[in-house]
């Protein structure tokens, strides 16, 4: 096609670059089966006829004659009139040439040819006159390429004649001038008035329409990009405002025209290289594509929707227009490809010449393609070949209901043009292509596997929706029997009648099919199964129709495979068996997830009345967990009893279900029971001493104690969830459980043994962890000795710890009380708690105790106060609540009590220092820490809750709670705290 068009060449066939191109709108089109176009919106309301009056013109004024004698304006009526070799044709020489050329019926089109398209049977009578008789005489064809051109367009003879005169007009008055070098719009606005038209309305409307044009073509898709400042755009986009408002004065040199024709013609003469050659109004992207896709739809039949025998004579006068609309051999090539495929569907796809000739015509676009990678065109081709192709697979996706024995021929041209459009969306155009090696991407074969296997299950779908009535009956297992034949008859005629075409792209086209169809069914299958609660005959049955249905379709695929590369292993492997063993290993699971459902809601309801209550048995743990690890061996019994021989193929199914029922029974036993956060106090604001003063309140105040983040009222009787026995049993459950999952995990390898006896080496390699389970009762037990410890420390003894620990006078309310209600507390937990797990929860209870200890020191609020001499005190105190835990060698590890005191011993040394030495090493921590700081003018430090004697914080605190004058003043001078909250 290319080739035709380099021979037909004529010096006005002037070729350019373009920045991209869409096929006819759906609008152009005569039939509402048009396909939509790709085309972007130009953001103009430009209707489809108004491009065709538009690209009418620049056809008209591209074919007229350039040399300088003027034209001789002809009326339409006489030339259409004529004969072909009529005077009216002969006087019409000084006019267009190309226009008044006679069209001749009889010669053969080199265009057609090329494209495999025959001539119409209609062209044999074209200027002939009409039969006799009673038959009415066929239409009279036009006589010249002028006519048909016109009547192609749907353009009416007295517009015709008006865009004649005009261009004769403006060839009288600009002598030699050009088509390219002039802004037509602007030329024929200059030229006609209102008098030139019928009516109003008919002037107004074509006066819009030249002003929406040099809008579209200067304003917003401009050759060359406009600059935001430049003052002819503006100039002009005011002039066309105002023309909405104001009508502008045409036909004539009014002061607004000139306005107008300065504004245009400053914009229409600017260029890429700075020429100033032509003028450039409708060559910007996409506009050009806008008006030339109508002159491309005159190459079809307005009625038959065919390509015109004078094709050729078209496509010489089209080529014209190349220059003044910027259109190039390869935005060509692409506009008839979208021409010829858009008048297929519209033919409702029957006629199949059209689709060969796109496809044809394609060929030369997927060359034009490999020869450029202009950003422009690629996004034009990219557009155009997907609105191509989602046709095209829009079909094809589900080609057993689109083709069928009537019309499988046209199904071959289809697949061809749909994957020839992917290849070069993909090969050309993909970025992701080009970065990979060319062998490693088929892009035909990967489509057309992409239609089989979604056709096909389309069609499985189809057959599926068939048995569904049948489905509603008591007895469903002849469905799944019946659908295997129906799936093999299927097998058949996809081998028989798709299956050849598709060869052609892809050589192993009937397995691939078979392939989907086996997963098909097979996933059917598997739901079956998955709804059966036994085995029965019917059961049975449908796996033997499985298993035959299997078997024609591994054979299918054999047969296509024998001369595969691999043998056809690939699509074997595709292809896994439907086996019994496996239907029944799916029952089982089944059975698995009931039984660890009925667990899981076993142990919610169980939970909701457990009252966790230390005399229920003597180990002092939950009734419910004993009950609960009962149901867990009953329901390995009643497993290890199935008959079935995969066992331990199943068996972890069964423990991950029975772990993570374990799982949850432990995470309900910590819930509720809060963190060691739940408890720890809220510090108070910070405060300083009032020295010489006694700290004294009466019996009947109650001090301001920091305050407790909890809910829980204060009781600690037998009744309260949370009270210290029934924390104990909480842990005590945990322990247990804890220690009987490895006397589960040793009957399971028992069970095993039994019903595998063959295989003495049957447990290993066979996962029975309880793994969820261990680690959920270690995060338990430690979170419940810290929950224990932090809620007997800060809430059940804080009456000790905070209304009465060194409040007032610090000799008189010294630690005594503390350890005397200590001692209960070390008891229960003593003759409660698993001896597995004792030293822990007095371990947590012993950090917890030394924390509120150090609080009391650091944050126990404005009732406290200490001298230098108070530290003999406090370190007795601590020493002696130190000794609580070490119980004269019989309680904790004297390394461990060390360790867990090491914070508290650090701190005490700052309450024997005297407030100078404590002042200037706050301030030295606090200069090093901020170095903006000055000595003088400090920032409060932060609480961190990180206790330390390097800690500015904690040394800041031992002040605000010192009793003597330079505290009191360092503290009032440097951040003025308080002496009362």
């Amino acid at each position: 096609m290319a080739r035709l068009f380099r021979e037909s060449r004529r010096d006005s066939s002037h070729s350019s670059s373009s920045n991209g191109f869409l096929p006819p709108a759906a609008a152009a089109a005569s039939s509402s089966s048009a396909l939509p176009s790709p085309f972007p919106d130009l953001g103009v309301p430009l209707s489809a006829a108004d491009f065709r009056e538009a690209a009418y013109e620049v056809l008209v004024a591209a074919s007229r004659t350039t040399g300088g004698k003027p034209l001789t304006y002809i009326p339409q009526s006489a030339s259409g009139a004529a004969a072909p070799a009529s005077p009216a044709s002969s006087a019409s020489s000084a006019s267009s040439a190309s226009l008044q050329r006679s069209l001749t019926s009889a010669a053969a089109s080199k265009m057609k040819k090329a494209l495999g398209l025959r001539s119409s049977a209609s062209s044999k009578g074209v200027g002939s006159p009409g039969s006799g008789g009673k038959a009415a005489a066929p239409p009279r064809r036009p006589a010249t390429v002028g006519e048909l051109m016109r009547v192609q367009m749907r353009v009416s003879e007295p517009a015709d004649a008006r865009i004649r005169r005009g261009l004769l007009r403006i060839a009288a008055s600009q002598l030699g001038r050009r088509a390219e070098s002039m802004v037509l719009p602007l030329e024929f606005l200059q030229q006609f008035k209102a008098s030139d038209f019928p009516d109003p309305q008919e002037y107004e409307a074509w006066r819009s329409r030249n002003l929406k044009l040099l809008e579209a073509g200067l304003l917003l898709h401009p050759l060359v990009p406009l600059n935001k400042s430049d003052s002819s755009a503006q100039r002009l986009r005011q002039i066309i405002r105002g023309a909405y408002d104001r009508p502008l004065e045409t036909g004539k040199n009014s002061e607004s025209m000139q306005s107008l024709r300065t504004s245009v013609m400053s914009l229409a003469g600017r260029s890429h290289d700075g020429t100033s050659g032509g003028c450039h109004w409708a060559d910007g992207f996409p506009l050009n594509l806008h008006l030339y896709q109508m002159l491309v739809e005159a190459c079809f039949d307005n009625d038959e929707g065919t390509v015109v025998d004078e094709i050729d004579e078209v496509m010489e006068l089209l080529k014209k227009t190349w220059v003044i609309l910027g259109i190039n051999e390869m935005l060509h090539n692409l506009c008839f490809t979208w021409a010829l495929f858009n008048h297929f569907v519209m033919s409702g796809q029957v006629d199949i010449e059209l689709l060969s000739a796109a496809e044809n015509q394609l060929a030369e676009v997927a060359k034009d393609a490999k020869t450029t990678k202009d950003p422009n065109y690629c996004k034009v081709l990219s557009s155009t070949l997907s609105s191509i192709m989602g046709w095209t697979e829009k079909r094809l996706l589900a080609y057993h209901e689109t083709f069928n024995t009537s019309n499988i021929e046209s199904m071959q041209g289809i697949v061809s043009i749909g994957v020839s459009a992917a290849r070069v969306l993909v090969e050309d155009i993909s970025h992701e292509y080009r970065r990979r090696r060319k062998e490693e991407t088929d892009v035909a074969r990967s489509r057309v596997e992409t239609y089989i296997r979604s056709s096909l299950r389309t069609a499985f779908a189809l057959r599926m929706e068939e048995a569904d009535s049948k489905r509603s009956s008591r007895n469903p297992t002849p469905v799944l029997s019946i659908l295997a034949k129906d799936i093999g008859d299927l097998a058949i005629k996809e081998k028989n009648l798709y299956s050849p075409i598709l060869k052609t792209w892809h050589p192993l086209a009937s397995g691939v099919a078979v392939a989907t169809l086996h997963s098909c069914y097979g996933n059917e299958l598997k739901q079956f199964v998955a709804g059966l609660t036994e085995l029965t005959p019917d059961t049975v049955q449908v796996l033997k129709s499985a298993d035959k249905l299997e078997k024609d379709l591994v054979n299918i695929a054999v047969e296509d495979s024998v001369d595969s590369d691999d043998g056809g292993k690939s699509l074997i492997r595709e292809m896994p068996p439907y086996e019994a063993e496996n239907a029944i290993a799916n029952l089982v699971k089944v059975w698995i997830k009931e039984r660890v459902d009925r667990l899981k809601g076993w142990v919610d309801r169980n939970l909701k009345q457990e009252t966790w209550n230390p005399g229920a048995n003597r180990e002092n743990f939950a009734p419910s967990s004993v009950e609960m690890l009962r149901v867990i061996g009953e329901t390995l019994d009643a497993f290890f009893e199935l008959p079935i021989p995969m066992h331990p193929a199943l068996l972890p199914d069964l423990t991950a279900g029975l772990d993570r029922s374990l799982q949850l029974y432990v995470s309900k036993a910590k819930s509720g029971c809060g963190t060691r956060n739940t408890f720890m106090p809220q510090l108070p604001p910070l405060t300083r001493c009032e020295v010489g003063s006694k700290l004294l309140f009466k019996k009947k105040e109650k001090p301001q104690n920091l305050q407790v983040r909890v809910s829980q009222n204060g009781a600690t009787n037998g009744n309260d969830p949370l009270g210290l026995p029934q924390l104990c049993v909480r842990l005590n459950t945990l322990q247990y459980i804890r220690g009987e999952l490895e006397n589960l995990e040793k009957k399971i390898k028992t069970c095993l043994r039994n019903v595998e006896s063959a295989q003495a080496d049957i447990t290993d390699g066979v996962d029975i962890k309880f793994e969820l389970c261990q680690v959920a009762c270690q995060e338990g037990i430690q979170q419940i000795c810290e929950t224990t410890a932090y809620k007997v420390t800060f809430y059940d003894l804080g009456h000790v710890l905070w209304d009465t620990l060194y409040v007032g006078d610090t000799a008189s309310n010294r630690v005594e009380v503390l350890l005397r209600e200590l001692d209960p507390v070390l008891e229960t937990i003593s003759g409660t708690v698993h001896n597995k797990v004792r030293n822990r929860a007095i371990t947590a209870l012993m950090k917890a105790t030394f924390d509120g200890f150090l609080l009391v020191l650091l944050a126990g609020g404005p009732l406290r106060a200490f001298t230098r001499q108070d530290s003999q005190l406090i370190e007795d105190d601590f020493r002696a609540l130190r000794d609580l835990y070490l119980a004269d060698g019989d309680g904790l590890p004297e390394e461990l009590v060390d360790k867990a005191s090491s914070q508290v011993k650090n701190v005490l040394p700052l309450f024997r220092a005297d407030s100078e030495s404590l002042i200037e090493r706050f301030k030295r921590m606090m200069v090093e820490s901020n170095r903006s700081a000055s000595k003088n003018r400090l920032p409060l430090p932060p609480t961190t809750g990180h206790w330390s004697p390097n800690e500015p914080n904690t040394v800041l605190r031992v002040l605000c709670y010192r009793s003597d004058e330079t505290a009191t003043k360092f503290l009032k001078k440097t951040y003025n705290l308080p002496k009362k909250i």
